[in-house]
């Protein structure tokens, strides 16, 4: 289902691009990778294959997806985005300096899958398909970004408290948790 989604990434950028009406096929494509990243992780947790690799790849794929999901709004919606540049703008720079931070600590990307995580995931796909699809829900988009920028900071934040990687942190309140277990760790080791 990850490559399923990385594949489907350049597909959304094409279909934005060629099609004069291509609204239903970019909600197909936005709500069918949405539905893929939730029940990945899912089976991945039920079948015991939620390895290192699977949930970096995870994230890499979903970073992949929603940027083709940008670029199709760039083609197909530019002057609503202009709006909202300078939070698209800090979003971006944001992600930028997270994994900047995230190779330079730990050489690895951070792969918390965090609830805030989630609920941008759905935020992110609400607000793509209400402004692609059907032209209205003006309003998600800015609630998407201000929320990835929140998400980002809580990503950031838990990068620096953490003193070694690991995947799968789900809150601030987890990686102090974790920041602890592993302090204890090396103190007994």
């Amino acid at each position: 289902m990850v490559i399923f989604r990385a594949l489907l990434a350049p597909m959304v950028v094409v279909v934005a691009w060629r099609q004069t009406q291509p609204e239903f096929w970019l909600g197909a494509m936005i709500a069918t990778a949405c539905l893929s990243d939730v029940f990945d992780g899912i089976l991945a947790r039920r079948w015991a294959t939620a390895t290192v690799a699977l949930r970096i790849s995870d994230s890499t794929a979903d970073t992949i997806f929603y940027l083709s999901v940008l670029a199709a709004i760039v083609i197909r919606h530019w002057p609503v985005l202009q709006q909202w540049i300078g939070m698209l703008a800090a979003l971006l720079s944001l992600e930028a300096i997270r994994a900047a931070f995230d190779w330079i600590k730990f050489r690895k990307m951070a792969s918390y899958h965090t609830y805030t995580a989630k609920i941008w995931g759905l935020l992110l796909a609400l607000a793509t398909i209400a402004l692609l699809c059907f032209d209205r829900g003006f309003w998600l988009l800015p609630l998407a970004l201000i929320w990835g920028i929140l998400c980002d900071l809580e990503g950031l934040a838990i990068s620096a408290i953490l003193p070694e990687w690991t995947h799968d942190v789900k809150s601030m309140r987890s990686a102090l948790k974790v920041r602890v277990q592993m302090r204890a760790h090396e103190y007994n080791s």
